[in-house]
């Protein structure tokens, strides 16, 4: 049986104070509650604890000996309930959240920057990687939300999407773009260079598909980032996420929706069984807010 800290804290007040009576008094107990206090913390170790020398009330060599830790025990339980306590008034806490590369870059700093704002003490970690090894984590409860592009599939899962953005044709500064912009065929004929998986590539194999065509990327990476620059420099073109894009805009190189329009969908993703704490509803909140 594990030490009562209500006896141990009576223990230490009859130690400090001399007295029954006056331990009573400080924790608006009856002096014989406080004797049984005592004497049940002794039946539990076995010893002596406090013996009457005259008419005070004095720790035994046992009892000096128990008081050390037992105020070692009280400090730590004190700490523990006042490390709790922002989390009880929602002041603080903890959102692990997992995501793919362009989100995590593009999204996710403003939503956390929002969050953060209305909960200064929520302590926010990001993890990257595609969506199967996302979803996989969420399954497992090692992330409390995910952040992932469309479908996503799970019994488990509740889904919600939150943001819509367009995918769109990537070139090099200065090429010319076909009036109404680039159609699938167009696009096959152009070096490619595709984010490699993901159900954003899934989507992009989709809509370049052709009965009688098979699309062979000239290069595939695992970073947005890096076929932004390979564009740049003339290595080929790309079909990207808008979200990825907008610094780009500027000159480095030309952008163009596609003909017919493709998009795709974000969509927060959490285990239906999920304890919503303040901290992951105002994540929710703050991700369902962003604007592009």
């Amino acid at each position: 049986m594990a030490l009562n800290l209500d006896q141990l804290a009576t223990f230490v007040n009859v130690a400090d104070l001399g007295s029954f009576t006056a331990a009573a008094d400080m924790e608006g107990l009856t002096q014989p509650a406080v004797s049984l206090q005592v004497k049940g913390l002794e039946q539990r170790l076995g010893v002596r604890l406090i013996e009457r020398v005259g008419r005070r009330a004095q720790p035994t060599a046992a009892g000096l000996d128990l008081l050390v830790h037992a105020r070692r025990l009280l400090q730590a339980s004190a700490a523990a309930e006042e490390a709790m306590m922002p989390y009880r008034d929602g002041a603080s806490g903890r959102v692990r959240i997992g995501s793919g590369g362009t989100a995590s870059i593009h999204l996710l700093p403003r939503a956390i920057a929002a969050a953060r704002k209305s909960m200064p003490g929520l302590e926010i970690t990001v993890h990257i990687g595609n969506a199967d090894d996302i979803l996989h984590d969420l399954e497992a409860n090692s992330l409390d939300i995910a952040v992932v592009a469309m479908p996503a599939s799970g019994r488990n899962f509740q889904i919600e999407p939150f943001y819509e953005e367009e995918l769109l044709a990537v070139a090099p500064a200065g090429s010319l773009m076909p009036e109404g912009g680039p159609d699938a065929a167009f696009m096959r004929e152009r070096a490619l260079l595709l984010y490699e998986g993901g159900n954003t590539r899934r989507a992009i194999d989709e809509w370049l598909a052709a009965p009688d065509a098979r699309t062979r990327p000239a290069m595939e990476f695992g970073s947005i980032e890096a076929i932004k620059e390979l564009v740049a420099v003339g290595l080929g073109w790309s079909i990207l996420p808008g979200l990825a894009l907008k610094r780009e805009r500027a000159g480095l190189v030309t952008t163009s929706s596609l003909k017919p329009r493709l998009t795709r969908r974000l969509a927060m993703v959490l285990r239906r069984d999920k304890h919503l704490t303040r901290g992951l509803r105002e994540m929710m909140k703050c991700l369902r807010e962003f604007k592009n």
